[in-house]
């Protein structure tokens, strides 16, 4: 599902006015307010959960553009060899776990 963001222009005396219901409307309606002041853009309103969902999407980016940047660079594992990797971590943990509390692995 795509959504489509609309952009509004306001100054700031504007959503000063009515900003109640801007802030209603932002939040029913997919749309960023780009609120300026002396002509100049200022900042930016936008719903919480919008913006939320803007950054988890910012952050799946970078996660892939690192990925990305290690495979050309070479720094990747098979699956298998992190997985074992993993198992043998975790038995230790639980052994070491069992040994502290008194018990035999």
């Amino acid at each position: 599902m795509v959504l489509k963001m609309s952009q509004e222009v306001l100054s700031l005396g504007q959503f000063k006015a009515d900003a109640s219901r801007l802030l209603d409307q932002v939040r029913d309606q997919p749309a960023t307010l780009v609120l300026t002041q002396n002509g100049r853009a200022r900042a930016v309103v936008q719903d919480y959960e919008q913006y939320q969902a803007r950054e988890r999407a910012m952050l799946m980016l970078k996660l892939l553009a690192e990925g990305e940047r290690d495979l050309a660079m070479g720094h990747s594992l098979p699956h298998a060899e992190v997985f074992d990797g993993l198992r043998q971590q975790l038995r230790s943990q639980r052994a070491n776990g069992d040994q502290a509390d008194g018990r035999a692995a």
